[in-house]
């Protein structure tokens, strides 16, 4: 069979398998109301949580900065293309978060991929949530470390996998609040497992957390009455809830210079364009001069709870912005994101390898901008969908 035939055959599996992806084609600007594919929707896809994608304040900063700075950063950040602008905002997240320093990188994929890589070695330990973004399990594919999992959430059987290593170092790495059932991680228990042996390190992928959860939006961990610091990593992006573009890596300096010094994915990496880094920086101090974009997000969460329950609507146990209807087979799933589209909505069906088999869903997304009318018409068609 040549290379072409192959790849035909393996694309008809996909197809008759109900997993053949397509792109959604966005005719307008990221927010509630969207046009997609030449179709008005209410869009309740999009990780834009605060509903800043398409805010005036960004807009403004970015053009400012564009006109400024240019438009393209020219370079990576230990060539020639660290802006002060890039020390403003890596200054500006280390305070937000409670961190002694934070390093910025292009995106969070690529936070998450470098930082396994620069602090593991052959025969040390990664132990993961079984549920972690792609991206940390890609990393752990990528690094010489040997790696384990453990169940989605129980921190005792990470503690069992952690304790009968022999390992030299081990780095714990878990989502913070994660992406495709709303569900957040224990990070009291984790935290203190490392913190018991100075040889592990704990990573904590808040790119659906921060801006969200937490006092000011400050995270998971913030929630849950931790912080970035000592034997503690955070990661968060820019793209979510700041509606924005690029990472953050952020705690104790030590353990960023050595991803300055160690990182591939920052070295070799041109550094984020000098437009997207006003942007966020506008984005965090809107995260304290405007309380009410988190406030009603979460008044929005708490009317689509309500709601669901009264309509029925079975769903994944979450109370974030992030809820899941399961339908199992990918079939199913696309069929009643299929059935929402045509009553206007878009809530796109997520189908393996994105989620384990038999699990394929409906990922809903509320936003700070959504109405309490298009929620309310959403958990309606939800309990309309064929079974």
């Amino acid at each position: 069979m040549s290379l072409r035939e192959s790849i035909e055959s393996a694309h008809r599996d996909r197809q008759n398998s109900g997993l053949w992806r397509k792109l959604n084609r966005l005719e307008s600007a990221q927010g509630v109301n969207i046009v997609c594919d030449g179709k008005p929707l209410v869009n309740f896809s999009s990780n834009d949580y605060l509903g800043l994608a398409n805010c005036d304040q960004l807009k403004q900063a970015t053009a400012q900065a564009a006109e400024k700075w240019g438009t393209g950063s020219g370079a990576s950040h230990l060539v020639c293309g660290h802006f002060s602008l890039h020390d403003e905002l890596q200054q500006q997240v280390a305070e937000f978060v409670g961190a002694e320093k934070a390093i910025v990188f292009s995106t969070g994929y690529m936070a998450n991929l470098a930082i396994p890589a620069a602090f593991l070695s052959r025969h040390d330990l990664l132990v993961q949530d079984k549920l972690n973004h792609a991206s940390l399990i890609d990393a752990g594919q990528l690094c010489r470390a040997d790696c384990k999992r453990y169940r989605h959430l129980d921190a005792n059987h990470a503690r069992e996998i952690v304790q009968q290593s022999e390992a030299q170092r081990t780095l714990i790495a878990t989502d913070g609040l994660f992406s495709m059932n709303g569900s957040t991680a224990p990070m009291k228990p984790l935290q203190q497992l490392c913190a018991e042996d100075e040889s592990r390190l704990l990573l904590v992928d808040d790119a659906h957390g921060w801006g969200v959860l937490g006092e000011q939006g400050k995270g998971t961990l913030a929630q849950q009455g931790a912080a970035p610091t000592g034997p503690v990593l955070m990661v968060g992006t820019f793209s979510k809830a700041a509606g924005s573009f690029g990472a953050f890596a952020a705690g104790d300096a030590v353990l960023i210079e050595h991803l300055i010094q160690h990182a591939r994915p920052l070295i070799y990496t041109t550094a984020l364009p000098p437009g997207v880094v006003a942007a966020s920086q506008a984005a965090i101090r809107l995260f304290t001069q405007q309380p009410w974009r988190r406030e009603k997000l979460h008044e929005n969460v708490a009317t689509f709870l309500r709601l669901a329950k009264e309509h029925r609507v079975e769903r994944l146990p979450s109370s974030t912005p992030i809820q899941s209807v399961v339908f199992g087979s990918p079939q199913t799933a696309q069929e009643a994101s299929k059935f929402l589209l045509n009553r206007g909505f878009l809530v796109v069906a997520i189908r393996p390898p994105t989620v384990p088999a038999g699990t394929s869903r409906l990922r809903i997304t509320l936003s700070a901008d959504h109405e309490a009318e298009q929620i309310a018409a959403l958990v309606r068609a939800l309990a309309e969908v064929p079974a």
